[in-house]
């Protein structure tokens, strides 16, 4: 068993390699956490106890294997309770992040495996995010950055870099979702900003800030 605390910091930091490579700063993680680098080096020690992380002072974090199992296991449980809240509960994609935030520390591995068996083993959640399986593996899919494709590409939209409610609000009010087809019509050389049409409709602009995160594969 492992404190609420012990699973988010473990979370963060998996995520964080994800972001920046095989090792994470203290400063990183306390940023991600917004806490205080003092607490988290506290927490650090405690994990590094625990054998979850690998953890010498200025040298930064790496996560243990038994670590990272833990980590996938609470992304996997967040990542099913937001399908199911979407599917089943018809919540909006913009509206689960926190109620699963809650329910990612429900201890019952009987529960997660029925939600998934339920869902008919989704393999992403309603961001596209993939669903790591009962064994912690994780297919990882090949999506691009919508802001590194050129004119006249054509692509399909499979996941989003910033999960904020905002932005997935956005996302909304012009017409993007999961599985869209985004052609580029234009890219403006100024500020890059593109000019793009969704599944063949009207023309868009959005910026550059908003291209970069936005996930596509090449139709």
């Amino acid at each position: 068993m492992h404190s609420f605390t012990e699973e988010n910091y473990l979370k963060a930091i998996y995520k964080l390699i994800e972001q920046e490579g095989d090792v994470v700063s203290t400063n990183a993680i306390a940023e991600k956490m917004s806490t205080k680098a003092a607490s988290v080096t506290d927490m650090l020690k405690k994990l590094s106890d625990k054998k979850l992380i690998n953890y010498q002072k200025y040298q930064g974090v790496t996560l243990t294997p038994k670590g990272e199992k833990v980590a996938l296991n609470i992304i996997r449980k967040h990542r099913l309770w937001e399908m199911f809240l979407v599917e089943k509960l018809d919540f909006k994609w913009d509206e689960v992040h926190d109620v699963a935030e809650q329910l990612e520390h429900i201890n019952s591995d009987k529960l997660i495996e029925e939600i998934d068996k339920f869902l008919n083993y989704p393999k992403v959640d309603p961001h596209g995010d993939p669903i790591p399986d009962a064994k912690g593996k994780l297919n990882i899919p090949k999506s691009h950055l919508l802001s590194k494709f050129k004119k006249n590409d054509v692509c399909i939209m499979t996941g989003v870099v910033d999960h904020s409610t905002a932005f997935l609000q956005y996302l909304d009010r012009s017409g993007i979702a999961l599985g869209s087809e985004i052609k580029i019509k234009e890219i403006i050389e100024f500020d890059r900003s593109l000019q793009i049409t969704i599944n063949k409709g009207a023309s868009i602009f959005i910026s550059n800030d908003v291209a970069k995160n936005i996930l596509v594969i090449i139709k």
